[in-house]
């Protein structure tokens, strides 16, 4: 068994103070919160564990959760059907006046002409010059509602 088994495979058997001082030692020094079942705690030490291990969520993957958060509390409804995903390593490529443009996808953003944004529109005004929405102008077209 790898060392990452063994670790949660012994949390199986600690006691309840033992699980209290395992999770103070993986999220550095916090309490863990009171009410919280073995089972419960168990499984939160485990995903901490494995996190470290194999990475932790993606940035991209932590930022549409926020968002969605938010539209779900400012709303009360979550809108992940017409949502837009692009892969990171994608290539999006618009012809302009007689010149060829290229941006990459990220995790985090775009990259154009070696700088990094945030967002396709302020790519979009760069290149054109004008107030053009980013997605529109590299043709990209939301999904369906279902």
């Amino acid at each position: 068994m790898t060392r990452l088994a063994d670790q949660m495979m012994g949390l199986a058997e600690m006691s309840q103070a033992k699980l209290r001082a395992e999770w103070r030692r993986i999220h550095k020094g916090q309490m863990m919160p009171s009410g919280l079942g073995r089972e419960l705690a168990t499984r939160a030490i485990s995903w901490k564990l494995q996190e470290r291990v194999h990475g932790g969520m993606p940035l991209a993957t932590s930022r549409e959760l926020r968002r969605l958060a938010e539209q779900l509390r400012d709303t009360g409804e979550i809108d992940i059907a017409r949502d837009i995903r692009l892969k990171p390593g994608t290539r999006l490529v618009r012809q302009w006046h007689g010149r060829v443009f290229h941006v990459l996808v990220l995790e985090d953003g775009f990259l154009f002409e070696d700088r990094q944004y945030r967002s396709l529109t302020p790519i979009a005004r760069e290149i054109t010059g004008a107030a053009w929405s980013g997605p529109r102008f590299f043709g990209i077209r939301e999904r369906a509602k279902p």
